[in-house]
């Protein structure tokens, strides 16, 4: 077997992969944490994973019969975010590292684990491998300790000395007993707090638990609906994800961890009109003209397809009315004429956001033959 690993770690590292280690298929012994959290009723809208509950038990959930499961880390963009683009009559909000490739990272690395798949069935034809990357109901994290990966920060993300967070987690389970490797058993935070700080709408109740109904990544990809008053100013200019506790992290801005920048997806663009060639802003204006298909056509293949037309629309309503942006008062004014009320709601309070006295004239009067509770809740008094 210790072949048939050194072949698959070899493997791995072709096609781009900044590390691997193997875990053994053992019942989690964080899934009553993952219950709690549930309970504590911090998944959100994300109900999905209380259906699959169970699943999360045993590696068995994904995969009958899993003995072994090889884990693998791939970077993403770590560079520093350029400053705001200036382009007259634009306007761009903030999106997550994660995105700057242009590219759904699942699109990636599938075919990828498909390969490694592949190998361990023409080395052992009898053997079952399925390859995964975080849409599989297991204990992703915990499984990557055990691996040696790194630790739980407490922000809840993995941490590796080496590659800090900036990384994707993807997994090849196998119903073959692999040689395991040592788990990673400490904890490199020590006291430090900047992540749990600097988050702008105070989504960990406390170190290592994450309210994800709070996290700017949930509320502007997982979450349909529309952000709750008191959390929309904390989302700030970010469009679509969120890097915050990620940027302040220590074990980011180490020197080892521009060693590793040229593996995984840093380095590659696939641009898309949108999102111009500034590296972590995407461009606003043009969202607010699209036709559904017209946003199939631009974004189908990269990671803002998740939140659709309509998500995307939203949370650039959003990011406009942080921002104050008078000049774009007109644009917020047309999607006072579109069917879905939520969007009609938050472009109201996005108007209402910059405090322009004619502005707030005009929707005195567009109040008057407005007849949705959702909108009618958006103005102020």
């Amino acid at each position: 077997m210790n072949d048939l690993v050194e072949q698959i770690r070899e493997t791995a590292l072709s096609e781009g992969f900044a590390a691997m280690g193997i875990a053994p298929a053992i019942t989690s012994e964080g899934f009553h944490q993952l219950v709690d959290w549930i309970e504590s009723g911090y998944a959100g809208s994300m109900d999905y994973i209380e259906r699959r509950l169970d699943a999360y038990r045993h590696p068995g959930g994904v995969l009958e019969g899993t003995k072994s499961i090889i884990v693998l880390a791939m970077n993403y963009d770590a560079s520093d975010r350029g400053a705001a683009p200036s382009d007259e009559g634009l306007a761009f909000g903030k999106t997550a590292r994660y995105t700057w490739s242009g590219v759904d990272y699942h699109d990636v690395i599938h075919p990828k684990l498909k390969r490694i798949v592949r190998l361990i069935r023409d080395q052992i034809p009898e053997a079952n491998a399925r390859g995964i990357v975080d849409t599989a109901p297991l204990m992703e994290r915990e499984v990557a300790v055990l691996a040696g990966l790194g630790w739980r920060g407490k922000n809840t993300l993995l941490l590796n000395k080496q590659l800090g967070s900036y990384f994707f987690l993807a997994c090849v389970l196998v119903d073959i007993d692999l040689p395991i490797d040592q788990p990673h058993d400490s904890s490199h935070c020590g006291t430090c707090t900047a992540c749990l700080d600097a988050c702008p709408t105070d989504a960990f109740p406390s170190a290592g638990v994450l309210d994800a109904s709070k996290c700017i990544s949930y509320l502007t990809i997982e979450n349909s609906d529309l952000p709750e008053l008191s959390l929309r100013s904390g989302i700030g200019e970010w469009a679509f994800g969120c890097d915050v506790c990620q940027e302040v992290c220590p074990w980011n801005r180490r020197p080892s961890r521009q060693e590793n920048e040229t593996n995984g997806l840093r380095g590659h663009r696939e641009p898309t009109s949108a999102s111009s060639d500034h590296d972590g802003w995407l461009e606003l204006t043009s969202l607010f003209s699209m036709t559904d298909d017209q946003f199939r056509s631009q974004f189908r293949r990269t990671p803002f397809w998740r939140t659709k037309r309509r998500g995307m629309l939203r949370n650039a309503i959003v990011v406009l009315g942080n921002q104050k942006r008078r000049d774009a008062i007109e644009l917020l004014f047309t999607t006072l004429d579109d069917p879905d009320p939520e969007l009609r709601a938050i472009a109201v309070w996005a108007i209402c956001q910059m405090e322009d006295h004619d502005a707030l004239d005009r929707l005195r009067g567009y109040r008057q033959s407005e007849d949705d509770p959702i909108v009618l809740a958006e103005f102020p008094g």
